[in-house]
Formats: C-alpha cells, sequence, structure tokens
C-alpha cells in the first residue's frame, strides 16, 4: 500500500476519519452503561461510579486544549496516530485497574488522550472542497457520534459475557490497528501557522474574546452536551433501578435507539451548506425541549424512554454538528484551534452534566433529571432567540 498523494476527502479517506473518530469518542463511553457493574466488582458507591464518567470528561476536556490546537502547527499524519497509541496504553491501564481509585486515574488519562477524533474532524474541513464541507464533515461527525452509542452498546454486552475489563483490550488493540491505518492514508501538509506553544493555547482563548459568534455558539453548544451527557448518565441509573431492573447487556441495547441522532448529524450538514443553519439549530432546540418532557412523563414507561432518545439524539446531535460547522466557517487558519474552543466547552458542559445526573438523581430521581433539562433547554432557546439575527451569523 503506498502513501497517498492525493489530498482531497475521497470516500474512503472519509469513511476511514469516521471509523477512526467513532472509535476515539467511544473510548469516553466505555464505562456508562457499566456504572453499577463496575462499582460492584470494585466495591465502589454509586456516587463514586458517576466520577467514572466525570473524570474521563475533564481529561478529554484537558486533551482537547492542550493537544487539538497542535493541530495547525504539526505534521497531523504523525499527530494523530501518536495519540491513539497514547490512548491504547490508557485503555491497557483501565483493563489492569485493581481498584475504583485506579480506574479513576486510568480513564482520566484515556481522556486526555483519546482526542484523535477531533484532530480528525477539522483535517477533514481542511482537506474538503467548499460545496460539500458541511457534507463531509457532518460525515465524519456522524462517525464520532455512531461511536458514542454503539461503545455504549459493545461495552454492555461484551461486560456480560467476558467482563468489563475485556471491553478496554478490545479498545486498546483497536486503536493500535487505527494508529497504522491513518499513518498510511493521512496525507503529509504544511502546517497551516507557525506560533510557538504558549501562543498557540493562547490563541484559543484570544478567538473566544474576538469572535461573538464563537461565545454564543459554545454557550449553545456546552448546554447541549451537558443536557445530553445528564440524561443518559441519569438513565443508566434508571434502568438499573424499578421498575425495570434491566442487566448491563440490556441497558447498552439502548445505545442503538440514538443512532439517529448519527443521521441527523449527517443531515445538519447539508443544511449548513444549505445556509439554514440558524433557523434549524432553533428547530432542533425546541425538539430537545420536547424529548425532555417525554422522558419526564415515561419514567416508568419504556417505551416512552425510547421515544425520548431518539428525540433528544436527533435534537442534540443535529445542533451539535450545525454549531461546529458554523464555528469552522470563522477561519481556515485555526480550525483545529476554533475545534479546540468548541470540544473543550462541549466537555466542560458534559462532565458538570453527568455530576449533576448523580446529584439530582440521589435527592430528586429521574423527574429532577428531566425538569432539569428542560430547563437547559429553555434556556438555550432563550440564547437562540436572543442571537439569532445576529451574533449566530458568521459575517
Amino acid at each position: 500500500m503506498t502513501q497517498p498523494s492525493r489530498t482531497g476527502m475521497t470516500t474512503g479517506r472519509t469513511l476511514l476519519f469516521a471509523i477512526a473518530g467513532g472509535a476515539a469518542v467511544g473510548n469516553l463511553y466505555w464505562a456508562q452503561p457499566l456504572l453499577d457493574f463496575i462499582a460492584g466488582d470494585l466495591h465502589g458507591s454509586t456516587s463514586t461510579a458517576g466520577w467514572l464518567v466525570t473524570v474521563t470528561q475533564l481529561g478529554y476536556a484537558v486533551g482537547i486544549l492542550l493537544v487539538v490546537p497542535l493541530g495547525d502547527v504539526v505534521d497531523r499524519r504523525k499527530l494523530v496516530p501518536l495519540m491513539l497509541v497514547l490512548s491504547a496504553v490508557a485503555l491497557a491501564a483501565c483493563a489492569l485497574a485493581p481498584s475504583m481509585a485506579a480506574l479513576l486515574v486510568a480513564l482520566a488519562a484515556v481522556g486526555l488522550t483519546t482526542v484523535a477524533g477531533q484532530v480528525l474532524t477539522p483535517l477533514a474541513g481542511d482537506l474538503a472542497a467548499d460545496e460539500h464541507r458541511g457534507r463531509v464533515v457532518g460525515t465524519v461527525a456522524s462517525g464520532l457520534l455512531t461511536g458514542i452509542l454503539v461503545s455504549r452498546t459493545l461495552s454492555g454486552l461484551i461486560a456480560e459475557i467476558a467482563g468489563w475489563r475485556t471491553i478496554f483490550v478490545i479498545a486498546a488493540v483497536a486503536a493500535v490497528v487505527l494508529a497504522f491505518l491513518l499513518y498510511r492514508a493521512i496525507p503529509t501538509l504544511e502546517p497551516k501557522a507557525r506560533i510557538r506553544y504558549p501562543a498557540l493555547i493562547r490563541s484559543v482563548f484570544l478567538v473566544v474574546v474576538h469572535e461573538p459568534v464563537v461565545r454564543w455558539t459554545l454557550a449553545l453548544s456546552a448546554t447541549g452536551f451537558g443536557a445530553f451527557t445528564m440524561f443518559w448518565t441519569a438513565l443508566t441509573f434508571l434502568l438499573s433501578g424499578p421498575p425495570f431492573h434491566y442487566p448491563v447487556v440490556v441497558i447498552g441495547l439502548f445505545g442503538l435507539a440514538g443512532l439517529a441522532g448519527a443521521v441527523a448529524a449527517q443531515r445538519g450538514g447539508r443544511l449548513h451548506d444549505r445556509g439554514w443553519n440558524v433557523p434549524a439549530t432553533g428547530a432542533l432546540w425546541v425538539l430537545a425541549l420536547v424529548a425532555f418532557v417525554v422522558a419526564g412523563l415515561g419514567g416508568r414507561s419504556v417505551v416512552l424512554v425510547l421515544v425520548a432518545i431518539v428525540l433528544l439524539d436527533i435534537a442534540i446531535q443535529g445542533q451539535n454538528i450545525l454549531n461546529q460547522a458554523r464555528i469552522f466557517a470563522v477561519s481556515h487558519e485555526a480550525r483545529s484551534r476554533l475545534n479546540t474552543a468548541f470540544v473543550t466547552g462541549n466537555f466542560i458542559g458534559g462532565a458538570i452534566g453527568s455530576a449533576l445526573a448523580g446529584l439530582l438523581w440521589d435527592d430528586w430521581g429521574w423527574t429532577g433529571v428531566t425538569v432539569a433539562g428542560a430547563v437547559l433547554a429553555g434556556f438555550a432557546l432563550t440564547v437562540w432567540l436572543v442571537g439569532r439575527r445576529g451574533p449566530l451569523r458568521v459575517g
């Protein structure tokens, strides 16, 4: 196999980027449907198990901030495989963790290193033609979203058959294989900028300060990801307890209902290409509000829970792609740094959401979680209404 010489986004390269990005982001969620299972095996409490998701996302936010900006100044053909190999080491440490404390540290390392997908997304935007950028970014991002959902399903199935440690072994092997394939597939590109590392990191914050569209979009995206993560973390507790009492293998299968979100991501990219980014964002936030209302009414109905999952995944994942495409339109030279701000904001929101899920569940149960989700959706709709004719439009 020879090194590709073309720098465009071919169908094969787009598919590989989507698969690799999905595998990388999926590493963040292997533990999510297994919280009770892992807590029992390692003799930890439910509240401590909730922190398994939180520390992974906090580690990811730090990794995004410190590593992803390098995509604007180094050869991504080397950067992406390197991060995949480092994530494989962290995943192996998860598989060998002897205690809850050791697993928390290892999962933080997984979050810190599994950032390859967020380097690949702006790279896809750089390689794609202008008229197809929304579609290509949407396809790659849909791979990331599919990875999130499939990881939950696979972890439940594999944990039921071979124990929760096995999934981390499989993920580590997959990361090494993908590192090799991507090293062969990514073209060598000249750095888009030459900036010292401290100035590079500082420029991430400067682009947020100087660009109103970035600030307003970050408010929407962080709110959306916080609500999304809060819902999915609490869903594990809901399905594990009365009246459902589902085993981990069944809880994992609920992730398949969210695959509608991956389809919405692709459609969202096409809506951006057609100039409908801002109005479509508002419509999807209305759908998110409806999803939380349905979820609140369906705390004892598996049918309504499934309907809420589908609606919420379409709403959050669709608007997530619209937000990302809007931010990418701000600057070609700084797409990796823009993506850094975008994803860091998302996962700070996600970490807060997962922590809120545990707190709300302990005091208010499923009702408290769904009411909080509806409040967050209402807040996002207010931001959209105020900003739709000004700050949310790329100048």
